[in-house]
């Protein structure tokens, strides 16, 4: 008896909540813990220039698996540990095309299933989807042998293509000369909308935006050889970071489809031309195509799995880490973004306060810093440039790779971006792009 008085009078004063808040005062603790990678893109300590997807060294490429656990888990925190993290209700899974799974009934039936019999909705629901089809019917022959490929004609190597004095002079120059050749980027409002919803701080874990990022993308721009044939690579590999990676032949066509089909473009002619006249390639064109097939392609280890990414499915698919608590890594690219989203496995949330006050992103901007949870994972804060072309993105982290550094702070049309590059041993450990103001 006395015991359960004692404890009537404990709750009473509250002395049962002394657990609770050392618990919150532990979680808030963990809260307040944030990624260097973080810290870059958001101005919060430049200082501090370990960064976020890989904070390598350029020297010691070998000593990344060690690294991995005791650096990447720890200083990157792009993302929160989420254990516990939801996985987002708001939109649920369909499907489109028969692989990737858009299917517009199953979609509205289960969109209509979240409203109850007494017309109340969900709480922070997104706006509803507007469906669209994305062309995925010729992705199935990209896997077919060489001979049976068809192929866009290859631009003319004119003047426009020959790198001047002045950009081989300055590697700031030439990336933007590749911003200039990007004849394939896309034009917002005319290829493509999105709604960057509201902002928000790296570490706050509100959803701020009500709808998708991506209102529409035409159908037009699946039927580009480029695009199409990027999109068909999209699902060839395994997000857990720990899985070994298994190439099938029909694969690694796709992969020779790829690197054909944007060798016959302006950003790669030009990367190619600039490679050579620095010696970091020969002026044999199949050669530098087996180049570029090795650098992206390649399997190597990481997170302690050998053959288990490569820098293609880093930089440009994503990976989620199991170890030190899941979060995502890489998923730098908006093809991937647009068609996760298709499916309901990203929610985006918003995008991440610019470092100057007062330069929001609206429908136009291109170059974007958001938030976003992955398959539930949450990626507290990611760069991407939206609409370009996947040409310009793999000539452009490519020529940073040989000729730049670990920051190659350039312009590329009206966006001051550093373009951070990291590397493994002689392979691409990760490339994406920082917003500089």
């Amino acid at each position: 008896m006395e015991g359960l008085i004692k404890g009537l009078i404990d709750v009473a004063i509250g002395h049962d909540d002394d657990n609770n808040n050392e618990q919150s005062a532990s979680q808030s603790r963990d809260e307040r813990s944030r990624s260097t990678w973080a810290q870059v893109v958001t101005g919060e300590e430049d200082a501090d220039r370990d960064g976020g997807d890989r904070g390598h060294d350029r020297k010691h490429g070998n000593d990344w698996n060690r690294r991995d656990n005791e650096k990447e888990g720890r200083s990157r925190r792009e993302e929160w540990e989420v254990q516990g993290s939801r996985i987002s209700g708001q939109r649920q899974q369909g499907e489109y095309g028969s692989e990737h799974g858009y299917n517009r009934d199953q979609w509205a039936k289960k969109e209509s299933s979240e409203e109850n019999n007494d017309g109340w909705e969900t709480v922070h629901k997104k706006a509803p989807r507007k469906h669209h089809k994305v062309q995925v019917e010729n992705w199935e022959g990209y896997k077919r042998p060489a001979s049976e490929q068809n192929y866009s004609d290859e631009v003319e190597v004119g003047a426009e293509l020959e790198p001047s004095e002045d950009e081989l002079a300055d590697f700031a120059r030439a990336c933007n000369k590749l911003w200039e050749l990007d004849l394939n980027r896309l034009v917002p409002g005319q290829d493509y909308e999105i709604d960057c919803g509201e902002g928000k701080r790296v570490h706050g874990r509100e959803d701020m935006a009500q709808a998708s990022l991506f209102s529409w993308v035409s159908e037009d721009v699946f039927r580009k050889p480029t695009f199409s044939r990027f999109c068909s690579l999209l699902d060839n590999y395994n997000p857990d970071q720990g899985s070994k990676e298994v190439v099938t032949p029909e694969e690694k066509q796709e992969q020779a489809a790829f690197i054909e089909e944007i060798s016959r473009t302006a950003p790669i002619k030009y990367l190619h031309k600039y490679l050579s006249y620095k010696g970091v390639t020969s002026n044999d064109y199949q050669d530098f195509k087996r180049m570029l097939t090795s650098l992206w392609f390649d399997l190597y280890g990481r997170g302690g799995t050998c053959h288990s990414s490569s820098a293609f499915e880093h930089v440009f698919v994503g990976e989620i880490k199991q170890q030190g608590g899941q979060e995502v890594s890489g998923f730098h690219n908006w093809l991937q973004f647009y068609l996760e989203e298709a499916k309901g496995s990203v929610d985006y949330q918003g995008y991440i306060f610019p470092r100057r006050r007062g330069q929001f992103p609206d429908s136009e901007t291109q170059l974007l810093t958001i938030q976003f949870e992955w398959n539930g994972v949450l990626k507290s804060v990611s760069s991407t440039l939206v609409g370009v072309s996947p040409e310009f993105e793999l000539a452009l982290y490519t020529l940073c790779f040989f000729l730049g550094g670990e920051d190659n702070h350039v312009e590329l049309g009206p966006y001051p971006v550093n373009i951070k590059c990291y590397q493994l041993g002689n392979k691409i450990g990760s490339v994406f792009p920082v917003a500089e103001s």
